[in-house]
């Protein structure tokens, strides 16, 4: 037992009532609504509340002396990321939003001698849109890889990486579907032998897979991603892992927090100032240190329940193959629902994808029963938590195939 309650299993996860449960009061998690919006928004545990409380409580008592506080629990989240990174070293920089990062990222490649970014057709949308936008302005030429079949995605990555190529960007489970994309490290290989930078976006890893930098071959790759889906970490918690080369970047979108480290130093007017370090160089500027208090408290809970690296994939790919079962136990007509069974359960992230013409209008009719979940274009995406029971989970699967007789079938 621990002061934020037993350490759980698998087995005291699957059962009823569910053992993380009641530390999500606020949430409401035990029912009557049934959350599975697990790959984007998870309930945050109570304890999340303490910490944005004490971020008021600091400011108020500390006012501008609150910063030692606040770049401690910064730190502290640092050093969560770097657990689900299996990564003891990582060199991060902490920003609100992914965009954020991956801006300043794109702003220290060289895209004049470079102008060329290779990248899939499956990336979120942060990253769709902004790549897009500056194609539109003929800064870079975007080559964009379709993602299916994902087994081949990062051999086909490969073949479109040259001496023109500034970056690639990939997915290490692509959002809209799930899959986990398979051989980055040859990927990596690639791009190192011709100087290309590899930016692997982790978001949808983190949690339901188990995601090591090293023994995925990404030693020399940015990495991308946050706490704001499995980590249950809120928003304006993420991070850009700076790999070892990449200590000299020069970002030209830069915050004054990115000379903390020269401000002591003088100005000579000719060449703006970075702090020596990799990450530091990518820091931002002032900003709410509420998130990260938050978050700090929340990592701690997750270390104090047992929710690690090595458990929580495990949680996923049985509440994923649990919703699976369910799905095809309704027999539902393709025509109306239907799932990739091309993909096998363990190579899939922490959701459920099921496409539909009517996603759209599925996902409203069961919020309206209380199931919330998620859609995106003609996918409607299921996704669980691990503060749901087998039997939470039967019975959202249960008022889908109700919802679909009544809306689509009838």
């Amino acid at each position: 037992m621990t002061a934020g309650g037993p350490v759980v299993t698998l087995a005291s996860l699957r059962a009823t009532p569910n053992a993380l449960a009641p530390s999500y009061a606020r949430f409401g998690v035990d029912g009557p609504r049934l959350l599975l919006t697990g790959h984007s928004h998870q309930a945050w545990p109570d304890v999340a509340r303490e910490g944005v409380v004490a971020a008021f409580d600091d400011a108020a008592a500390l006012a501008d002396e609150k910063w030692e506080r606040a770049f401690a629990a910064a730190d502290a989240v640092r050093a969560g990321f770097r657990r689900w990174l299996d990564d003891a070293h990582a060199d991060l920089a902490l920003g609100a939003s992914t965009h954020e990062l991956v801006v300043r990222l794109l702003s220290a490649l060289d895209l004049r001698a470079r102008p060329r970014i290779v990248t899939t057709g499956g990336e979120f949308h942060t990253l769709r849109r902004q790549l897009a936008r500056l194609s539109e302005t003929g800064l870079v030429d975007v080559v964009r890889v379709d993602p299916a079949p994902v087994d081949t995605l990062a051999e086909r990555l490969r073949a479109a990486v040259d001496d023109r190529t500034a970056a690639v960007f990939v997915s290490a489970v692509l959002f809209e579907s799930g899959a986990v994309v398979p051989g980055l490290d040859g990927l990596s290989r690639a791009c190192a032998r011709v100087g290309t930078e590899l930016v692997v976006d982790a978001y949808h890893a983190l949690g339901p897979t188990r995601f090591s930098v090293g023994a995925l071959g990404l030693d020399t790759a940015w990495v991308v991603g946050g706490g704001y889906k499995y980590l249950q970490l809120g928003e304006g918690n993420c991070f850009l892992r700076v790999p070892p080369h990449a200590r000299t970047h020069r970002p030209a979108i830069t915050g004054w927090y990115a000379e903390f480290g020269a401000l002591a130093e003088r100005q000579d007017g000719e060449l703006v100032a970075y702090s020596a370090g990799g990450a530091a160089r990518f820091a931002g500027a002032t900003y709410d240190p509420t998130s990260h208090y938050r978050a700090a408290r929340v990592v701690t809970f997750f270390a104090e329940r047992g929710l690690t690296p090595d458990l929580l994939p495990a949680v996923y790919r049985h509440q994923v193959g649990r919703l699976a079962a369910a799905f095809d136990a309704l027999d539902l007509p393709e025509t109306a629902v239907a799932r990739d069974r091309t993909v096998p359960p363990d190579r899939v992230g922490g959701f459920l994808a099921l496409h539909t013409p009517h996603a759209a209008e599925l996902q409203a009719a069961l919020a309206r029963t209380g199931v919330l979940t998620d859609s995106r274009g003609d996918v409607l995406r299921l996704g669980p938590a691990p503060y749901l029971s087998d039997a939470q989970l039967d019975a959202a699967a249960g008022v889908l195939g109700e919802t679909v007789a009544e809306r689509i079938l009838s």
